[in-house]
């Protein structure tokens, strides 16, 4: 099984080896996270690449990126940011971040990642203290689950009228549909699905790209 429970592994296979442009350092750091026993945290070649194509599409300037793992969302985004450009990538694990770390100076884009380690919420907190309130053009939230709607409240704030949020994991396999499943990040997930559907402050739909992206704008 792949980042897509939800299609056949030889679709999957084609989508994300045959039509998904992927340079050859995105590649290895794929590869390499592959090795590990958390591999299965990773995006997809075809989500970065739709987080690319967004930071281009909405000329992105500043990125908050909330759950970095080994560093591959954030080096898709970061490649195509423009000079000047900057990505604040949260992450509580200094092991993980480091793997990323190597491949974004590789890449050369290691200037355009600011790298905070702590908890999420109180990143969130610092940033908003900085007077980051309505600075971000993007952000694209991957950590724990339970935690998303705390960082969605954060991110209506710290994202401009009109930018975007995007959240990974909102059809966590298919659970969140199948009422029987009651274990706490479902019911996150499934909750904050439904907070986001009926939330005038934002305009909003849930993709079936991968393991399901929602995606936020906050109106302007």
């Amino acid at each position: 099984m792949g980042n897509n429970p939800f299609l056949p592994e030889h679709v999957e296979r084609y989508v994300t080896g045959t039509v998904t442009r992927e340079l050859p350092v995105q590649k290895r750091l794929r590869e390499a996270t592959r090795q590990m026993p958390q591999h299965v945290m990773q995006i997809s070649p075809d989500e970065a690449a739709f987080l690319a194509m967004m930071v281009r599409t909405i000329n992105a300037r500043s990125i908050l990126e909330i759950g970095t793992f080994t560093g591959y969302s954030a080096l898709a985004m970061a490649l195509v940011l423009p000079a000047g450009g900057k990505l604040v990538a949260c992450d509580i694990s200094k092991g993980w971040t480091d793997i990323g770390r190597r491949y974004w100076r590789e890449a050369g884009v290691e200037e355009k990642i600011e790298l905070r380690l702590g908890p999420a919420q109180d990143t969130l907190a610092e940033l908003l203290a900085e007077g980051r309130e309505d600075s971000f053009d993007l952000a694209f939230i991957d950590a724990d689950k339970t935690g998303y709607d705390g960082y969605y409240e954060a991110c209506l704030k710290l994202v401009r009228p009109g930018g975007m949020i995007a959240f990974d994991n909102m059809l966590w396999g298919g659970a969140v549909a199948d009422l029987t499943e009651h274990d706490v990040d479902t019911e996150a997930l499934r909750t904050l699905n439904l907070k986001i559907h009926n939330d005038m402050r934002v305009d909003s739909c849930l993709l079936t790209l991968a393991d399901g992206v929602m995606l936020a704008r906050r109106r302007e």
